[in-house]
C-alpha cells in the first residue's frame, strides 16, 4: 500500500496545487456568498452532488459541490472552524509535503463521489418505494445530496493531523486544553457511530460521506501513518516543524 501512494505522490510531483486548503476555503467563501446573497441562494441546489441529476445530465455537479460550504448555520462557529481547519490543513501540507497532501485531499473527494453514487444504487435496490417515479427519484435525491459536502473531507485531515501530531494539544473551547490525540479519538468514534446508525437505519446518504472519509484516512494511515514518520525527509519536516513552533510561540503546545 505504501508503494502504491508513494508511486502516486511521484506522478503528482510538481502538478500539486500549492496551498490547496487556502484554496478550498475560498471555495467555502464562494458558496456562502452565493448562500448570502439575495436571489442566489437557489444556486447552490444546483450545485449539490446529486447523483440522479449527474446521470440525467448536470456532471458539473461532479465538481460543483465543493463550493458547497460545510455549515450554514452559524457564520461565527463557521468562520472559527475555517480558521482551525486552515492551521490544521497547511500544517498537514507543510509536514506531507504538496504531492502528498493534494492525493490525500482529492482521493477523500474522489471517494465521496463513489459513495454518492453508491447511495443511490442501494436506495434503488433497498427502498425502491421512496422512488416509485421518476418526480420521486429526482425530489428524493435532491434532499439528501446536501449530505455529501466537505465536512467530512475535513474531518479526514483533523484525523490525519491528531495521527500524525498525538501530543500536541489545542484549546478546546478555547478553554479546556485537550490533546490532539483525544480530540482526534473522540471525533473517530462519533463519526463510526453517526455512520453504523446510518446505515443500520437505512440512510446510506448519512453512512457513505463518512465512510469515505474514514476509508480515506485508513488507507493513508495504513500506507505512510507511522512509517511516515522514520522517513528522513519526514523527520526533517517535522523538527522543523516543531522548532518553528518554538520559535514563534504558535497556538499549538506540547504537553
Amino acid at each position: 500500500m505504501n508503494d502504491i501512494v508513494s508511486k502516486l505522490e511521484r506522478k503528482i510531483g510538481n502538478k500539486a496545487i500549492p496551498n490547496l486548503t487556502l484554496k478550498l476555503i475560498i471555495c467555502y467563501v464562494i458558496g456562502y456568498l452565493l448562500y448570502l446573497i439575495p436571489g442566489l441562494g437557489g444556486l447552490l441546489n444546483y450545485m449539490t452532488l446529486d447523483p440522479y441529476a449527474i446521470l440525467h445530465g448536470q456532471v458539473w455537479r461532479l465538481f460543483s459541490w465543493i463550493l458547497i460550504p460545510p455549515s450554514t448555520s452559524n457564520l461565527f462557529f463557521t468562520v472559527i472552524t475555517l480558521v482551525f481547519y486552515y492551521s490544521v490543513g497547511t500544517t498537514m501540507e507543510r509536514i506531507w509535503g504538496s504531492a502528498r497532501y493534494n492525493l490525500y485531499i482529492f482521493s477523500g473527494l474522489i471517494f465521496t463521489v463513489i459513495g454518492a453514487f453508491l447511495t443511490m444504487a442501494l436506495v434503488y435496490a433497498a427502498h425502491p418505494d421512496m422512488i416509485a417515479s421518476a418526480a420521486t427519484a429526482q425530489a428524493f435525491f435532491a434532499a439528501v445530496a446536501p449530505s455529501f459536502s466537505i465536512y467530512y473531507v475535513n474531518m479526514s485531515i483533523l484525523l490525519a493531523f491528531a495521527a500524525t501530531f498525538p501530543e500536541n494539544s489545542v484549546l478546546l473551547f478555547f478553554v479546556i486544553p485537550i490533546k490532539m490525540k483525544w480530540l482526534g479519538a473522540i471525533y473517530g468514534v462519533w463519526l463510526a457511530a453517526e455512520a453504523v446508525t446510518g446505515l443500520f437505519k437505512g440512510s446510506y446518504w448519512t453512512f457513505f460521506p463518512i465512510a469515505a472519509s474514514l476509508l480515506n484516512f485508513g488507507v493513508f494511515f495504513l500506507a505512510s501513518g507511522k512509517g511516515l514518520r522514520f522517513k528522513p525527509s519526514e523527520i526533517r519536516r517535522r523538527n522543523d516543524f516543531k522548532r518553528d513552533i518554538s520559535n514563534n510561540g504558535s497556538g499549538w503546545s506540547r504537553r
